[in-house]
């Protein structure tokens, strides 16, 4: 693995849509009992139930802290899933682990984005994050893939989305926080992504999903499913601040154009019939600590559809209990005829700030630089 001084629009290199044919997926095992419940076991559970839905279709790699490496091995044997020891300090590889992009001979190569805990030390989210931060050139190392680091541009995966023919899709809400780069403003952050996903156009919408930790990450709210075509999360309840959120960001969608100047293909998902909270339960069974944000009783979570992960042949979305689980199930059904959909009642990874698109890291298909 060589660090690169240059970048990938430079080198000819571009970020694949996730929809794009993958190598693999990456995840990380969660642990911390400052994050999760009964430290951390029932996410363990949910986060394996996941990697086993992938690995239906791909194979399937995840980041184990060395001290529970023999533990979590012995737990789980699950088929086309791997175990790598490697050190984090949470378990969230969408968001620290490498973006990949390829170019036309599909070379692999990867960009490490700097990453500080969803805001460093004005919100992020606890700290220390440094192990964090070094996940994505640990993986870009045991693969021997090229890396480009974009030291002082802090960014996380959750918070981009490409078609993989030169657009980008992002939110105001996050990008410009000033967590992560206030010394840079929009038309700087746009350069940035360009240069760095090699895209064209970065569409920018103004909000994510209410109450999110991570500042609206856009993977909570709307996504590319094909080139030029976008799916967005849709509220109804016109009381709530969801409704006026999304149709900010639905109306900002309608007057974006693509690359061919030509408006976006919009279409409409569904958010779960009822909010959903945690329980007394749950948060006291969760360690408080000085240097994480608290897991407090009844705090509105941040569920969406949105949150899915399309992987070789199937799409694996959260469930949530709700009969409305079943009509987001038909709408990507509609939208990825050719591939299976499985849902996944996902609360345990939920209770941690996230879901089923933010733990998992697609490989997109490609070759490392020790492989013809």
């Amino acid at each position: 693995m060589k660090t690169l001084k240059s970048n990938p629009r430079r080198d000819g290199y571009r970020m694949p849509a996730e929809f794009e044919p993958h190598r693999g997926t990456l995840m990380t095992y969660p642990y911390r009992s400052d994050v999760w419940r009964l430290d951390g076991v029932p996410a363990q559970d949910n986060y394996i139930e996941v990697a086993a839905a992938i690995a239906r279709f791909e194979p399937v790699f995840i980041a184990v802290p060395p001290h529970l490496f023999e533990e979590a091995s012995a737990r789980y044997h699950v088929p086309n899933v791997t175990f790598i020891p490697l050190e984090s300090d949470d378990a969230w590889m969408r968001d620290n682990g490498p973006t990949f992009v390829t170019n036309d001979e599909m070379r692999l190569r990867g960009v490490d984005w700097e990453f500080n805990a969803w805001g460093g030390d004005f919100d992020g989210l606890y700290k220390p994050w440094d192990k964090d931060d070094a996940m994505a050139e640990a993986i870009l190392k045991i693969w021997d893939v090229d890396r480009y680091r974009t030291k002082g541009f802090v960014l996380e995966g959750g918070s981009i989305h490409v078609d993989g023919q030169g657009l980008a899709l992002v939110t105001e809400s996050c990008l410009l926080s000033p967590g992560r780069n206030p010394h840079l403003g929009k038309n700087e952050i746009t350069n940035m992504l360009k240069k760095y996903l090699n895209v064209k156009k970065v569409i920018w919408i103004p909000y994510g999903v209410y109450d999110d930790n991570t500042n609206g990450h856009i993977d909570n709210i709307a996504c590319f499913v094909a080139p030029g075509h976008v799916l967005i999360a849709m509220f109804d309840d016109p009381h709530d601040p969801q409704f006026a959120m999304s149709n900010a960001s639905y109306e900002a969608l309608t007057k974006a154009r693509g690359v061919d100047g030509k408006k976006l293909k919009i279409t409409k998902m569904i958010f779960p019939d009822k909010l959903i909270y945690s329980t007394q339960e749950e948060s006291c069974t969760v360690d408080e600590v000085a240097t994480a944000i608290d897991r407090p009783a009844y705090k509105r979570l941040v569920a969406s559809y949105m949150n899915f992960y399309c992987c070789n042949g199937g799409i694996i979305m959260p469930a949530f209990g709700q009969p409305s689980d079943e009509k987001a199930k038909a709408i990507l059904q509609n939208l990825f005829p050719e591939r299976e959909i499985i849902p996944i009642y996902s609360r345990e990874i939920l209770l941690g700030g996230g879901n089923i698109h933010c733990i998992t890291q697609q490989i997109p298909k490609g070759l490392a630089n020790d492989e013809n």
